[in-house]
């Protein structure tokens, strides 16, 4: 849990220096790009993050990378701060929350949809526009599909479940029954 909260102050004061300069976006793909070369390279990021190499010849290590990757100045700086102080690790956390503060700061939600069956784009844009109208935010809308369902959509919206699947309506049918209730 602390972990999340030092990932969380990070990402709040990189969102903020990109407020003032108008980088947000900016900082989102080149976060976005050095979190995926630390996930997908884990051996570079062990390597950085092991405390039984010296910290000069990682820090060194780092640098090059930086360098290759032709981040911003702010980027650049962020990067090498986050190992001098030991936060490197985080760094994946840190560009998770620092997508959902960015998506805020435009008035965007990110929702999922999950239905039984394949929607056509028309029935797509008809939830996402719905979505849009009641959470007054831009929907980017996540579709999967689970033949699980039976029918109907679950649709999730940060901790707003909208859950109209047959499955569900038919378990909540169960329990009426159990507990000797009329439909």
């Amino acid at each position: 849990m602390k972990n999340l909260a030092i990932a969380r102050r990070y990402a709040k004061a990189l969102l903020l220096i990109g407020k003032e300069d108008g980088q947000t976006e900016t900082y989102r793909q080149e976060l976005d790009g050095v979190a995926a070369l630390m996930a997908k390279e884990k051996q570079l990021a062990d390597t950085i993050a092991n405390p039984l190499y010296k910290a000069t010849e990682r820090k060194q290590v780092l640098e090059q990378v930086v360098g290759k990757l032709s981040l911003s100045k702010v980027m650049s700086a962020f990067v090498m701060l986050l190992f001098e102080k030991g936060r490197l690790v985080f760094i994946g956390n840190i560009n998770e929350f620092y997508n959902v503060l960015a998506d805020e700061l435009k008035g965007v939600a990110r929702a999922s949809l999950v239905s039984a069956t394949e929607l056509t784009s028309e029935t797509v844009d008809k939830i996402r526009s719905s979505l849009s109208k009641r959470t007054g935010k831009e929907i980017v809308l996540d579709v999967q599909y689970d033949a699980g369902l039976i029918g109907g959509i679950v649709t999730r919206i940060g901790d707003l479940v909208l859950d109209g699947s047959i499955k569900t309506q038919l378990l909540n049918m169960r329990e009426s029954l159990k507990r000797g209730e009329r439909a």
